[in-house]
């Protein structure tokens, strides 16, 4: 015959409510910690970015306003759209480099348009001297240059980003592009301790870029340029931009465009076109 045995429960004392143990809060811990907080590279959808560099102000207000950090950006690319050369991207440009020629810096264009005239420049308050230009040795020109990748270019730009001894770097890129340039361009752009500018064909802003600014350029009226920013990071702006550059027409001349553009007004007060 097989015994069972049995055990008795013991009883547990059971704190009445608002006792001792209710009295003692359980320990708080740290208040979780905000997602833009944990990594430079990281922002939230409706704010700018903050910059993982340094920025150099574009010496638009306007502009700086609407840029991630204030300024034109440090170890990125910055591309700018533009729909033919000369439509105001040096006197854009010209209050950033002027600011890094002050510092001793020097500036390097690649494959350029056009010679740099150094009147021109100078009146920009840029001066030619700490100017570097690199030109292809293929020598396309016109419609041939629209269309070959320059690779001699895009290999020593790729250096010259990488050496990180530059002030800025101005590289004017042809539309045909092998599809790993910009990243790599990219890649080397970290580098580099100072803004770099890729000046390409105002139809590439249909095409996927990896540069983290691009900026469609487009004439506005004498002297005046509008800006749209095409990609940044952060939120789209509500609206281009529409920013005064330095005058380079005389009085005369600045009035003949007005002119032209006001032909009634022109005729209420009998001033020949």
């Amino acid at each position: 015959m097989s015994l069972c045995t049995l055990s008795t429960p013991r009883a547990v004392a059971v704190p009445p409510p608002g006792g001792p143990a209710a009295a003692a809060p359980a320990a708080a811990g740290p208040p979780p910690q905000a997602p833009e907080d944990l990594h430079p590279a990281l922002w939230r959808a409706h704010q700018l970015a903050r910059p993982c560099a340094a920025v150099l102000p574009s010496g638009h207000a306007d502009l700086d306003a609407q840029l991630p950090g204030g300024g034109w950006p440090s170890r990125l690319l910055t591309e700018l759209l533009l729909p033919h050369a000369g439509v105001g991207e040096l006197r854009l440009l010209a209050p950033a480099l002027a600011a890094l020629q002050r510092q001793q810096r020097s500036v390097m264009w690649f494959d350029p348009p056009a010679a740099p005239c150094a009147w021109a420049l100078a009146g920009l308050g840029l001066e030619a001297r700490q100017f570097v230009v690199v030109r292809s040795r293929g020598g396309a020109r016109g419609r041939a240059r629209e269309r070959l990748p320059a690779a001699d270019v895009l290999w020593a730009l790729e250096q010259a980003l990488g050496s990180g001894h530059l002030g800025a770097v101005l590289a004017w890129l042809p539309a045909r592009l092998p599809a790993d340039a910009l990243r790599r361009l990219q890649l080397a752009a970290q580098a580099h301790d100072g803004p770099a500018f890729l000046l390409r064909d105002a139809q590439q802003r249909t095409r996927p870029s990896a540069a983290p600014l691009r900026l469609l350029l487009a004439s506005a009226g004498a002297d005046l340029l509008r800006v749209t920013l095409l990609k940044r990071r952060g939120p789209p702006p509500a609206q281009p931009l529409t920013l005064a550059l330095a005058p380079v027409l005389s009085p005369p001349a600045l009035a003949r465009v007005r002119a032209a553009r006001e032909p009634a007004a022109v005729a209420r007060a009998g001033v020949p076109a």
